[in-house]
């Protein structure tokens, strides 16, 4: 990436202060920037970073007032955040633009592949596979038999997508991720040992979905397992047989949703959640770090949080009062010896 602040401020249809013929090719954190850097301010309480930062280019909102001089050449912007997040994915975009078939890697018979793909050395395309146009595919990921890939979509070292599995367009699924292993299904039997159930299902990821590394995904027992889209999952996450996780949701870092739960649009899930099976999760909803559901949520856009959840209003009391409960256990116990003190002094007049 190289770009003059004339034309950054055109593509972002900003208001230029300072230098248009300013040069940037890279990209660095306020306190971290130099010459040749954009950053940007977004937060007010780094707004002293602007003052001393030496890098090309900022970033700022355009109703912000200025305490002191910068040196740096400024662009101002309705949402510095948003404005900087669309250049790192241009940057990304010309970064990304590798093309060809590294060898030693195998293509099974009869696949179908679109223009532009990018295949990376000890990759595996099992057979019968659908490729579409200007896929990424790194080295040792792993494709079993009919699996479908969309436009656009990467796939970064190690993923492995078992058979029968589908992948949207503009996707990303971060290394070591495993889309449609096996279900975790067995039947107890009458000797206390487990029967394993087959797992007959799929997994579908629709369009513009991010998998983190590290995540499984488990194939259904029957039907599919669905990631609708938009939505974003970290790494670290164990999403099981036929979850249904809804459009733009987003699920934090180890967090793990038991089989059959239907998680609704729009949902906001922190780290270390876990989401017990056959619920249905409504729309909107929030979901504190660490916190456990055990139920069903039908009302939409509430905040949850504990282990079992409660609405994170209630939650916050309960804290309060549980901050209290030392304090509270030494006043109780001067109210009993004050009681006891009283019984004592009646009984002795009577």
């Amino acid at each position: 990436m190289q770009i003059t602040a004339a034309a950054l401020c055109q593509l972002l249809q900003g208001t230029l202060e300072g230098d248009p013929d300013t040069v940037v090719d890279s990209v660095a954190k306020i306190e971290e920037g130099h010459a040749k850097a954009l950053s940007f301010l977004a937060n007010p309480k780094y707004e002293s970073f602007l003052y001393e930062t030496a890098a090309g280019i900022v970033l700022v909102r355009r109703d912000l007032k200025l305490e002191k001089p910068v040196k740096s050449t400024l662009i101002r912007v309705d949402d510095p955040y948003a404005a900087f997040t669309t250049i790192l994915s241009q940057y990304a975009g010309q970064a990304n633009t590798q093309v060809g078939i590294e060898e030693p890697s195998f293509i099974g018979e009869n696949c179908s592949i679109g223009a532009g793909l990018y295949l990376g050395a000890f990759s595996y395309i099992s057979k019968n596979c659908k490729i579409g146009t200007n896929v990424k595919i790194y080295p040792n990921v792993f494709l079993g038999e009919n699996v479908e890939i969309g436009s656009n979509t990467v796939l970064y070292p190690g993923v492995i997508v078992y058979h029968q599995c589908k992948i949207g367009a503009d996707c990303m699924i971060h290394a070591s991720a495993v889309i449609g292993s096996d279900g975790f299904g067995f039947a107890p039997q009458p000797d206390g040992s487990y029967s394993k159930i087959p797992q007959l299902g799929n997994v579908v990821i629709e369009d513009n979905v991010e998998i983190g590394s590290n995540t499984s995904i488990d194939r259904a027992t029957m039907g599919s397992t669905i990631i609708r889209k938009g939505a974003k999952l970290d790494n670290l996450i164990q999403i099981a047989h036929n979850v249904e996780i809804g459009e733009n949701t987003v699920l934090a870092g180890q967090s793990a949703v038991a089989g059959s739960t239907r998680l609704g649009k729009q949902m906001v899930v922190g780290g270390q959640v876990g989401i017990a099976g056959h619920l249905v999760i409504a729309d909107g909803t929030k979901i504190a770090a660490q916190s456990g559901l055990l139920g069903s949520i039908k009302e939409e856009n509430k905040s949850w949080m504990g282990s079992p959840v409660i609405e994170l209003k209630d939650h916050l009391k309960s804290q309060a009062v549980f901050r209290n409960l030392p304090e509270m256990d030494k006043k109780l116990h001067a109210l009993q010896l004050e009681v006891e003190a009283l019984r004592k002094a009646l009984n002795e007049k009577g």
